[in-house]
Formats: C-alpha cells, structure tokens, sequence
C-alpha cells in the first residue's frame, strides 16, 4: 500500500561453507587425497636433503654415441710410411678471444675451425689448448714445463725455468713404488709474490745446501702398508752434495742438456698457433661425425728438431709388449697462412679407442687430471672429477670402478693380498707396472698427470691398467732396476747420492727435485704440470691427489705379488730391450722424424742424446740378475 514506511525485511544470507567449495569428486574421495599429502609431507621432511644419483644395470653392447658419418679419407692417418699434412684455419677474433679467455680463466674451450687432412677438408671441427704444464708460458707464468723433448728446465734457482713436478714420496715397502707428496711451485708462488690469478705463494725457494720437497717419509702420511702414501713431505735440509729426507742433492752439475734422454722446455707463444698444443675434435660440432674412425686427434708439444721422440718410442716399445697403445705418425702442420713445421700426432683415447680394446665388450675409464683414486662414497657423481668414461655410457656408468677403489680403501693387508685377483688382473697390473718401471716413466698411474685409464672387461669383471701419455719417459735413472722408483730426478731409493746417469740433474736418495726446489704450499697454482690437482693437502689418503695410487703402491709393497711382477718384469724386457729391441724401434723413428721434418744437427743431437740413453738403459738392465737370471 501507497506511504507504507516500515523497514523492509531483511533475509541473512548463509554463507557456503568450506567443504561445499571443494569438487563433489574430490569431496567423495577425500580420504585417498589427504593421504597423499600426508605421504608426500612425511618423504619431504625425512628424504628432502636426500640425493638421487642414476644407476644403470643394462649389460647391453651397443655403444650410444655411435658415429653416423665416416669420412674414409686418402691415405691411412697413422702410416708412417707416406708423408701427412694438417691444415688448419680460423677466425682470428675467434682465436683471441678463445686465447683471452684462456690467460685471464684457464680456461680451454673449443674454438671452431676447418681442418684439411692429408687433402680432404673437413669443414667446423673444434680444436682446443691441450695440457697445463706445456701451456704455462701462454699464462704469462714463465717457460712451459717439460713435455717429452730434449733440453730440461733450468735449475730450480732459475728464475727462467720452473721445476719438474716434485718426484712423490715413498710408494712401495721395497722402494720400488712411484713417490707421492708435493711438488714446486712456480717463481710467482716460490717467492710468495702473488699470481695473476690472484692466489698468494708459498714460501721461497730452498737455499742451496736445502733439499727440495719431495713427499718423503718423514712428511707422509703412513698407509696400512708402512709406506708413506701421501702428504707434504719436509725440506731435507741435507748439506751441499748430500740428500736430505725426501730432498734433492745439492752438488755436481748435470748436463745442461738435462735429463738421460731428455726433456724440452717448451716456450709456446700465440703469435706461433703451428707449435702450440691442439687437441683436434672431428665431432664437436657435427655430431656422429669421424675421420677414418677418429673422433679426437692429439697434436703433441714439439715441433721440427724439438719433436717428441720418447713418447714415439714408448707408444712403440708398449705395442711391441702387448699392451694396447695409441697409433701415432709425424705430419707437417700449418695454421691460417703461417709456416708448416713437423709435429708429432697421436691418437686421443676415445670411445672407439676404447671399443677397439679386446673384443669390444669392456668398460674403459680414463683418469681426470685433477682427480684421485680415493673412495667419495656411493654416489657416482663424486667421481666424474676424477674419471671419464670413454664408452657404453648410457648402458654402463661408474658403479664397477667405485666397488674397486672401496674395496682398495678399506681392505686389510692381507684381504687385498688375498682378494686382489677377485677385482684386478693380477698379471696385466704386473705388466702395466713392469713396462713404466722400464721405460723410466716417473708420471703413471701414481705420478702426478694421472696418466693412466682403467678398462673393465664385462667377461671377466676384472680390472686391467692401461697407459698413455708418455712424455716425460726415458728421463730417470738408467741404472734403476724392478725393485728401484723410478723419478725424474734420477734417483734409485733410500740411501742413494743422487744419481747422475746419463747427464741426468741430481736426485736426492728419494729420487727428489733439483737443489733450491721449494716446499710446496698447501694449495696449488694453476698451470702445474698436467694432472697435478686445484688444490688443497697432498695424499688424500693413499689415492690422493698429489699422487700414488693404492693398487700400484700396495701391489708393489706386498711380498705376496714378487713372483709375478719379477716374471712379467722379464716378459717385458724380453720384449721390449733384449736383442736390441729398443734401439731398432729408435732407428725406426728417427728415420721417420727426418722425412717429416728434414734433417737437421739440432733433430741428429737430439736423435743421438735419446740414443744414448737407451744404450745406457739396455746395457743396465743386461746386467741385473734380477730381470735377465
């Protein structure tokens, strides 16, 4: 009705309530839902800093990264018997920026080029630096370390030329084992100056009359075995002429030459790309792509008269014993429009490498420069630092090699005396630490480069140790017998005088660094020799990175495996030195090196200082009852 003023009536809406809003399916299955959440509450709380790492269990063959294009090419790339040339061409900008990159990072990273191989041209392969030591001089921090040539460093007082990588402690209770410990540093680091990467030094260099760091005993850290496996060893502090504990001898010049069969101190320069060291990617870029099979071809420090010659003769004495070792061949090599000189190429461990291995059903494990063999736990991402598997990947992973460095870790003496065959080829270990011991290779499976693989065959489920970079070889003590360490100092064990055989530099009774090496700093300086590590203490336990490694060192530290290393001791000379084996593979390779790069006085003296050595060698071990009774 008209003028009706009562308020109206107001009706209270009631609001949803919660379990309302919710779906109707998720209203009927609500009990599942929150058990779920319940679920996933309890796994977040307890399994939330939990880490998850793959395992692949497949036994299968087939190899994943398969090449899919095969470039066949002209000639054979490992034929000594026919010249090879290699051209490369690139971008300047792109090379400085790469070199750039490389002085103010240490990095190494692949710069794109083309690559025209004994006449067929590859278009956009990768090439990168290879190395550390050889590369040092790139960095700005004095000349390159030795790499496998003719002219050793200078002293280590020598404010030009920075020392070999310390020979490393005690390895083996009857001083047959590679030392481990410390090594010098570079000028930079021995004077405490800082580096340009910013990292303080270490102490100065030792005085004349001081023994260098050489990892001894006495700075050690002692194994199960009683043998000093790692750890900063202690200036020697021996009087001028003697060898401290773990220090070098102080008196008696060497030949300036430097060692018995010689090493070359390599001053690399950018304005020279021809001489540096390259390690050539057939499929960087292009993948499944390969030359003749070839993934990765190495071209190693040396060129013309300054080529690598010892590592030429340890690839083929290695060979000659039966032991798999890469193809190598001479090549002229020009980059961009600068001058052709000869190098040394090698063929770079890859997955065919590994896949060529036996018959093809193994597992092949390269060793990281900066890594160790020491036991991480069970989580095989803690050691892609320290290994790379070459092949099956995807089908194989890490789970073998890290079951073998637990079990060399944690075994007893007398369960890895007993146990070893279960895990290693006794008989190949034997010859693998035979050969390094005969072709005086001081940087192997328990030096400092970490140079060594380890191949796992599926078959058997054995281990066998593999080598390969041989540069520093022919450059110890040609006098060392089976039971003697083998160092680039030069010398034989405890008690020794420092060896001087051969015009090598003088070693303390360790085997240690020239006079006025320095004590090495607790963390390392980039561009050590290649494999010494990024940092921190020597001897992580006894697979440390400083050096030495628990299946040579204990191999050779247990009574228990005499008989076998003494009878493939023999097996390898037999093959290798006896009957003049050695000096007729030089032949070989000295006549090879002269129609590569011509003849020279510089390549003859070279030719006939390596000559020397091996002589001297082979007459050495003629006369140890040890290897010929």
């Amino acid at each position: 009705m008209s003028g009706d003023t009562r308020d109206p009536v107001v009706v209270p809406v009631r609001r949803r309530r919660l379990k309302d809003r919710l779906p109707v399916r998720l209203r009927h299955h609500w009990k599942p839902a929150g058990a779920l959440c319940v679920g996933l509450a309890v796994a977040v709380y307890f399994f939330g800093d939990a880490r998850v790492s793959p395992y692949v269990t497949s036994s299968s063959r087939v190899e994943a990264d398969a090449i899919t294009q095969n470039i066949e090419g002209t000639v054979d790339l490992y034929d000594a018997s026919v010249s090879h040339s290699i051209q490369l061409t690139y971008e300047q900008t792109d090379f400085n920026k790469m070199m750039k990159e490389f002085k103010d990072e240490g990095t190494k990273d692949y710069l794109s080029a083309d690559l025209t191989i004994d006449g067929v041209h590859l278009e956009d392969v990768g090439i990168r630096l290879k190395g550390n030591s050889t590369l040092m001089s790139l960095r700005g921090n004095g000349k390159g370390m030795p790499g496998g040539g003719r002219n050793m460093p200078g002293n280590a007082g020598d404010p030009q030329g920075n020392p070999p990588a310390a020979d490393q402690g005690a390895g083996g209770g009857r001083d047959r084992g590679q030392n481990t410990g410390g090594g010098p540093g570079t000028p930079q680091q021995q004077s405490g100056q800082k580096t340009e990467d910013g990292a303080t030094g270490g102490p100065p260099a030792a005085t004349a009359g001081q023994g260098g760091t050489a990892g001894a005993p006495a700075g050690g850290q002692k194994g199960r075995d009683g043998a000093a496996i790692g750890g900063q060893g202690s200036a020697g502090g021996a009087a001028e002429g003697q060898g401290g504990t773990g220090g070098a001898a102080g008196g008696g010049q060497g030949n300036p030459g430097g060692g018995p069969g010689g090493m070359v101190q390599y001053d690399l320069s950018a304005k020279k790309p021809e001489e540096l060291p390259w390690l050539i990617k057939i499929d960087e870029y292009i993948e499944g792509r390969a030359y003749q099979g070839e993934r990765e071809i190495s071209l190693r420090p040396g060129a013309d008269e300054q080529l690598p010659l010892n590592e030429a003769l340890s690839l083929s004495l290695t060979k000659s014993s039966g032991q798999p070792a890469e193809a190598y061949s001479f090549t002229s090599v020009q980059v961009n429009n600068r001058p052709a000189v000869t190098r040394l190429m090698v063929d770079n461990p890859d997955t065919e490498y590994a896949e060529a291995i036996g018959d093809g059903n193994g597992v092949l494990y390269k060793a990281r420069a900066g890594g160790s063999f020491a036991y991480r736990g069970d989580d095989p991402s803690d050691y892609e630092t320290s290994f790379r598997q070459l092949n099956k990947v995807g089908s194989q992973d890490l789970t073998p090699l890290m079951k073998l460095i637990k079990w060399a870790d944690k075994a007893s003496d007398k369960e890895f005396e007993e146990e070893l065959h279960q895990y290693v080829d006794v008989e190949s270990l034997a010859t693998y630490v035979a050969t390094q011991n005969l072709l005086l290779n001081f940087d192997d499976i328990s030096g400092p480069g970490k140079n060594y693989m380890l191949y796992y065959d599926l078959d058997t489920k054995k281990f066998s140790v593999l080598g390969w970079d041989y540069n520093l070889t022919f450059s110890g003590d040609t006098a060392a017998g089976p039971d003697d360490k083998v160092s680039m100092g030069g010398g034989r064990g405890p008690g020794g005088a420092g060896q001087q055989n051969g015009g090598g530099p003088p070693g303390g009774p360790e085997g240690g660094m020239p006079e006025g090496a320095p004590e090495m700093p607790e963390g390392m300086p980039e561009g050590m020799p290649e494999g010494m590590p990024d940092g921190g203490k020597g001897g992580e336990d006894r697979g440390g990175s400083m050096g030495g490694n628990a299946l040579k060192d204990r191999f050779l530290a247990s009574d228990a495996f005499d008989a076998v290393y003494k009878a493939a001791y023999k097996k390898v000379y037999a093959k290798t030195f006896a009957s003049g084996t050695a000096s007729k593979a030089l032949n070989t390779i000295a006549d090879q090196a002269r129609e590569a790069a011509g003849s020279s006085k510089e390549l003859d003296a070279a030719v006939a200082k390596l000559r020397t050595t091996v002589t001297e060698r082979s007459a050495a071990l003629a006369k140890n009852k040890q290897v010929t009774g």
